[in-house]
């Protein structure tokens, strides 16, 4: 497993409103965990960051951090990625995995090396696995090993 020792969790989007708070797009199983998170980022300290409110039927949440109290502060914001340490998130159960375990694996199809992962996207269609050729291959149906550091895709 890879031993990474922050996980991205989400990315702060767009300011809210008037008063410093800040769209983020999650990363976390359910928007709702990023609650409970010591969440830091670039100019955002840890324990900065406190979650307000999240936005139905989304994967994006309102949050306010420590020192950002106007639209202005919070624009410069925009895009800034917030992370976790990983002993801070709770441990996996048998089967389950963080996407950062699975960076540096092996994609193959059918026996063809296609890559290695070099990172996630998702467009909003599911989970898109980046390699580090620049090719993109559907995360959909793949199968992990973690004996012989592979992800098999359709």
């Amino acid at each position: 497993m890879n031993t990474n020792k922050r996980i991205l969790v989400g990315k702060i989007v767009a300011p809210q409103g008037i008063r410093g708070e800040v769209r983020v797009q999650t990363f976390t199983a359910h928007p709702i965990d990023m609650k409970n998170l010591a969440i830091f980022g670039e100019n955002v300290p840890q324990n900065a960051f406190h979650f307000v409110r999240t936005v139905p039927h989304s994967n994006v949440i309102i949050a306010r951090i420590d020192g950002v109290d106007n639209r202005n502060t919070a624009e410069i914001l925009r895009g800034v990625e917030l992370f976790v340490e990983r002993y801070n998130l709770p441990p996996v159960q048998n089967g389950e995995y963080y996407q950062a375990d699975l960076l540096g694996m092996k994609v193959v199809r059918n026996d063809d090396i296609l890559g290695i992962v070099a990172c996630f996207q998702n467009f909003g269609a599911g989970d898109i696995i980046e390699l580090d050729n620049g090719e993109m291959v559907s995360f959909n149906g793949a199968l992990v090993d973690f004996e012989t550091n592979t992800i098999k895709v359709k």
